[in-house]
């Protein structure tokens, strides 16, 4: 029976005791994780409008990781106390592995997938189900959360938020594609989709309860439905505010905070943020 189908049928399973069959499916599902064969979502061509697909199996797996899992003492001695469930220690990394992990407080979690020559900038963070694609630089104070799913050569800069999703199952977890460039103070939520090359200015919030003004193009980007926030290829996108037009919002003179997109990337942005690629 495929691993899919394994997982599904024990997710649903209502039992208080686990078999081996339990464990053993489990550390199969994990070991898929790390290796980056099964992804909570991936590329699909002609998937509108995001370009990704959706597998919920895979969360399930993650979710009942933590159901079967048990309280373990992972501290390293009585100075540094840590517990969590068995199920997810820290993950292990070897040199050909390939990744640069800089001393200093960093934490990147057993059943994720980290690519060749990412670069780890401490403290920084990275949760269960994330897909980290190879040349990535993560610096410190950043969380790529569960099931995220990071391109290759993507920037996440200091203190950037990529936010998790496990629950709902269905939904689509946060993606960032290949050669994005994500700002300092970002927090990127709700399953937003940013497309490749776009560049999201420093203190951006993007979620799906916040449209997105377009200058450019005069549009406006927004969640529909299940259908998530997806912030077009090569947009710059800065923090910006919008007028409240009544009432006391009026009087007050207030704003509402709102992403906007001020232009497409140019020669002139591309040699802006070409620098960072000597730190990888």
């Amino acid at each position: 029976m495929p691993l899919a189908e394994r997982i599904e049928q024990l997710f649903d399973r209502q039992t208080s005791s686990y078999e081996q069959e339990w464990y053993d499916t489990f550390r199969e599902f994990k070991q898929g994780l790390n290796n980056g064969e099964i992804r909570a979502a991936e590329a699909v061509e002609g998937a509108e409008p995001t370009g990704w697909k959706v597998n919920p199996w895979v969360k399930k797996g993650i979710l009942l990781g933590f159901r079967i899992g048990m309280l373990e003492n992972m501290s390293i001695d009585e100075r540094f106390l840590y517990f969590d469930k068995d199920t997810f220690p820290l993950k292990k990394f070897e040199m050909d592995h390939g990744v640069r992990i800089v001393p200093g407080g960093s934490s990147i979690r057993d059943g994720c997938y980290m690519g060749k020559g990412v670069t780890c900038m401490p403290p920084m963070y990275v949760n269960v189900g994330a897909y980290v694609d190879d040349g990535t630089l993560i610096d410190s104070h950043a969380l790529v959360g569960s099931c995220a799913q990071v391109g290759k050569r993507v920037h996440l800069s200091a203190a950037s938020q990529i936010g998790g999703v496990l629950e709902p199952v269905g939904a689509l977890p946060v993606i960032i594609e290949n050669d994005v460039l994500i700002g300092g103070n970002c927090g990127i939520y709700e399953g937003t989709v940013v497309k490749q090359q776009a560049v999201v200015g420093a203190g951006t919030i993007l979620t799906g309860s916040t449209p997105v003004y377009d200058l450019v193009r005069e549009k406006i980007y927004r969640r529909d439905g299940d259908s998530p926030l997806v912030i077009p290829p090569r947009a710059v996108v800065v923090p910006g505010s919008r007028a409240l037009s009544g009432g006391w919002g009026k009087q007050w003179n207030l704003s509402l905070y709102t992403p906007v997109i001020v232009k497409y990337r140019d020669s002139k942005t591309d040699q802006s943020i070409r620098l960072e690629d000597l730190l990888r």
